[in-house]
């Protein structure tokens, strides 16, 4: 009976060995910044903030991020894309044959990152030269 469970434990445990939800998490910490600083933030998730400022969102959560100050305003999209690292851990359930480890990641995100981020917002710019986030392509 302990050498079955001995056996579960490590085969559970190279199939997670390079899963990016245990390296990397299924949560990320975005940025925003504004010129000038001070900027209200409101996103589509119902989080807010002032420039400068963090907030955390799932890794998979996509967004709109509005920035105002006074009457003017400045949206940015924010979208996710596989991340260099996430590359690197999805590689390492391919090479420790983690299946497991593969479904894991695509369900909680944890191979991708927001882009932009920074997200920046420049008061002194129209809206139609802000920096977006390309078109996603989750």
């Amino acid at each position: 009976m302990k050498t079955h469970s001995r056996l579960s434990c490590t085969v559970a445990l190279v199939a997670l060995a390079g899963c990016a939800s245990i390296t990397r998490g299924s949560t990320n910490e975005v940025s925003f910044t504004s010129v000038p600083v001070g900027a209200e933030i409101t996103t589509s998730t119902g989080q807010n903030c002032t420039t400068p400022c963090t907030m955390i969102f799932e890794r998979r959560e996509e967004f709109v991020a509005t920035f105002t100050m006074g009457e003017e305003v400045r949206t940015i999209d924010v979208t996710t894309d596989l991340a260099a690292n996430g590359a690197g851990a999805a590689a390492g359930n391919i090479l420790a044959g983690g299946v497991i480890g593969l479904g894991i990641d695509a369900a909680t995100g944890a191979t991708l990152d927001h882009f932009p981020d920074p997200v920046h917002a420049d008061f002194n710019a129209p809206q139609a030269q802000q920096i977006q986030a390309p078109p996603s392509t989750i």
